[in-house]
């Protein structure tokens, strides 16, 4: 067989580089400890080596949580045992206000005075921070502050009642923290009590607040309970009122008392004041429906029926009498006769009345006459037939003509807040003029999105909100009767009541710690060096202390939860030091390299390239030349 001398240097340098290429391997693995440098080593074992790599980062992760963990929980712990302590010392002075035959308003008063300063001190505990910043006390809204007061006594958690947790191990998943709500909110209380609160929607500015008040007819309460009430302030005249309701049956316990700020409110056992200049809110504009120019006729001969609707409520009146003035008139409308289905009970339905003016909603709620015939349009002196005549919010008293086509003319309309823009373009001559104009096509949109209807007598707003007519001239106070210019003029009609400011007190079995402690200040603050006051006090002071031991207990209950997590986190940590010791010792056996067999190895492999190196050099140097 003949060999090339190409082919001896190709077999030559292959083999040269493989075993280059061994030796480069072992001497990698003796350098970096590793068996397995890359998956085509040991696919096997390469599989089982990342897992295990995973399983050692998860670990670690897990280690990192613990310590988390064990911080937060740590400092919760704390934090419980100062509350603790505190609530030991206030029964400590709760126990000493008792001695009311020896204490007077002025000790009393030195006590309240540490009470606030405990206060302080215990909002400071619940609204603790950990070293990230997350409250620890707010459940999920670890960003939010949980626990604020409002001035009056009365304090409000902002938290939910969540809880941060972690992983502990892929098993074991730990809170690290408590809502505020269930640690010193929720305490069962030894009495029945309430909440007191402001409505989100009240309009006060500064808010007028609700003190957190107290039961002094525990009996008188407890017939209430469950019950909630609802303190709604209005306005009569120049005087700001206040009514109690019951929430759920509407019964109204207080009715239209003068409110006074600072002075007690005393109804269904519970005591509390209302503090600031509560908004009172507008009382309702009556609506008006004027008679017209008032036509003789005698119903008697021919009874007609004619209906009249209010606020989504309509009636059937039947008129039946001889009507030669304004004075028959309204007495056909108010006739007893057919009781109880009468024209008069027809129009207490309606809550209206009809005088020889015509048509009054006290209300505010628009009226409408309709379904007549022209004996009534004569006897009103209004359209009474098809869709008839309603009371307007906004009337019109035509003055003067004015031709807008030649000078146009844009203004504002604005009903709760919304405005559109009208135009005029026309040339107003009178009443009905000015209601087409406004009636028209290009207008016709902005007052369909307002609500509103336009006759000759004036705008009508069908949910009867106020509306304003500005951003006016002279020429168009001609046509309307109104002051259109600057800001304009609103409803003087057929406006509805707005509601003024409400607070609520809800009963509830249960009182936040803050709460039991704002009381007990606020009771000893106010009470008088005479008999009646200091039994009364008494009787607080032993629903205060009843109150401490329930928090007492709810405390220790939850430090024991805590105490319960924090052996938790003991164990998974346990746990995962002996995956992470079993983890690493089978790595190092799929993973590590044996030195010593490495180091025989790379010593063969060398001598394989050395022999490669100098059978090449001979086999190199052969030739036909050296036979000749």
């Amino acid at each position: 067989m003949r060999v090339s001398t190409t082919q001896i240097y190709n077999i030559a340098n292959l083999g040269i580089g493989q075993a280059q290429a061994a030796i480069t391997k072992t001497q990698e693995q003796i350098a970096t400890g590793k068996r397995v440098l890359s998956p085509a080593d040991d696919p096997v074992a390469a599989a089982t080596i990342l897992q295990l790599n995973m399983e050692l980062a998860r670990t670690e992760q897990y280690k990192k949580n613990i310590d988390v963990a064990e911080n937060s929980l740590n400092l919760e712990e704390t934090n419980l045992q100062s509350i603790v302590d505190l609530v030991h010392r206030m029964r400590e002075m709760a126990v000493s206000a008792g001695n009311t035959a020896v204490m007077t308003s002025s000790n009393y008063d030195a006590l309240a005075a540490e009470v606030d300063t405990r206060l302080s001190e215990l909002m400071n505990l619940q609204n603790t921070r950990n070293a990230s910043g997350q409250y620890i006390f707010a459940g999920y809204q670890s960003g939010t502050q949980p626990f604020v007061g409002d001035g009056g006594g009365n304090f409000h958690y902002l938290g939910d009642e969540g809880q941060l947790r972690l992983q502990a191990s892929a098993s074991v998943s730990v809170a690290v923290s408590d809502s505020g709500k269930k640690a010193f909110v929720d305490i069962p209380s030894g009495h029945n009590t309430f909440n007191t609160s402001a409505s989100a929607s009240n309009k006060s500015n500064p808010p007028a607040i609700i003190t957190v008040g107290q039961v002094f007819d525990q009996a008188e309460f407890d017939a209430l309970y469950p019950d909630d009430l609802v303190v709604s302030f209005t306005k009569t005249a120049a005087a700001i009122n206040y009514t109690v309701t019951q929430k759920s049956n509407g019964k109204q316990l207080l009715v239209d008392q003068p409110y006074i700020a600072g002075v007690d409110i005393e109804v269904a056992g519970a005591r509390f004041q209302v503090l600031g200049n509560p908004y009172p809110g507008e009382a309702a504009i009556a609506a008006d429906l004027d008679f017209g120019a008032i036509g003789a006729f005698d119903f008697s001969l021919t009874p007609t029926t004619i209906s009249i609707s209010v606020g989504g409520k309509t009636e059937t009146l039947l008129l039946d009498q001889n009507v030669t003035n304004a004075t028959d008139l309204a007495a056909a409308f108010n006739s007893a006769v057919g009781a109880p289905n009468s024209n008069a009970d027809k129009l207490a339905n309606l809550g209206i009345t009809v005088d020889a003016t015509g048509f009054h909603s006290p209300t505010g709620l628009n009226i409408t006459i309709s379904n007549g015939s022209a004996d009534t349009d004569t006897a009103l002196g209004f359209a009474t037939q098809g869709s008839g005549t309603s009371s307007v919010n906004l009337p019109f008293a035509f003055t003067a003509a004015h031709d807008f086509s030649v000078t146009p003319l844009t203004f504002q309309l604005e009903v709760n807040g919304k405005t559109e823009f009208i135009t005029f373009n026309q040339n107003i001559t009178n009443a009905t003029d000015l209601a087409n104009a406004f009636n028209d096509p290009a207008n016709a949109a902005q007052l369909m999105r307002l609500g509103l209807t336009v006759t000759d007598q004036g705008i009508i707003s069908g949910s009867n909100a106020k509306v304003t007519i500005k951003g006016g001239n002279t020429f168009l106070d001609d046509v309307t009767g109104l002051n259109t210019q600057g800001i304009g003029t609103s409803s003087t009609r057929g406006l509805l009541v707005e509601p003024g400011d409400s607070f609520f007190v809800e009963s509830t079995d249960k009182q936040g710690l803050l709460t039991t402690l704002s009381r007990f200040s606020d009771a000893m603050r106010n009470v008088q060096d005479t008999s009646v006051s200091k039994a009364e006090l008494a009787k607080l002071i032993a629903k205060t202390l009843t109150n401490l031991e329930n928090t007492v207990t709810n405390l220790v209950a939850v430090q024991g939860e805590v105490g319960a997590r924090l052996n938790t986190l003991e164990s998974a940590k346990d746990l995962n030091l002996d995956i992470t010791l079993s983890s690493k010792t089978v790595l190092a056996s799929l993973e590590s390299v044996d030195v010593s067999e490495a180091s025989i190895q790379l010593s063969m492999q060398t001598l394989i390239l050395n022999a490669s190196h100098q059978s090449f050099a001979k086999v190199s140097q052969l030739s036909l030349f050296t036979y000749l």
